[in-house]
């Protein structure tokens, strides 16, 4: 059966310029610390939280690594809700402001799992392919 209902339209959040490079800042320290002063500035940037659940998970810290991808996670589902996003629809990996994001949905899924909730691990990883099959692929090819 075909679904005659067009799909909505793309949801693409906005750059947000002054967190990007603080987060570019961190990463030219490269330390914990520089990471956790961006989120801290700017809490609602999910790119910062991402890179903190990233930089967790990839060490062992599952727990601080599921707890900033769930952050991250809620924050930028706030920010999909007022940029016109109704709980579904693409949410493109293309567009670079999504990313991070769809960075954290990508690390809350990997931490869920390794903390036993697999039917969380399950529910982020098919919402990551709902929001753009592309992102899932990058990322598993980039580790977290």
């Amino acid at each position: 059966m075909q679904n005659l209902l067009p799909e909505p339209p793309a949801t693409l959040l906005p750059a947000h310029d002054e967190a990007d490079a603080a987060l570019a800042d961190a990463v030219g320290q490269g330390t914990d610390e520089a990471y956790a002063e961006v989120a801290a500035r700017f809490p609602t940037h999910s790119a910062a939280w991402a890179a903190l659940a990233a930089r967790a998970f990839d060490v062992g810290q599952v727990v601080p690594a599921y707890a900033y991808a769930r952050t991250g996670y809620h924050r930028g589902l706030d920010q999909l809700r007022r940029s016109g996003w109704k709980g579904h629809g693409p949410v493109p990996w293309s567009h670079v402001p999504n990313r991070g994001f769809l960075r954290c949905l990508y690390v809350l899924s990997r931490a869920a799992g390794e903390i036993g909730e697999a039917d969380e691990a399950a529910r982020c990883a098919q919402f990551l392919r709902d929001c753009d099959p592309a992102a899932g692929d990058a990322l598993a090819g980039a580790g977290s």
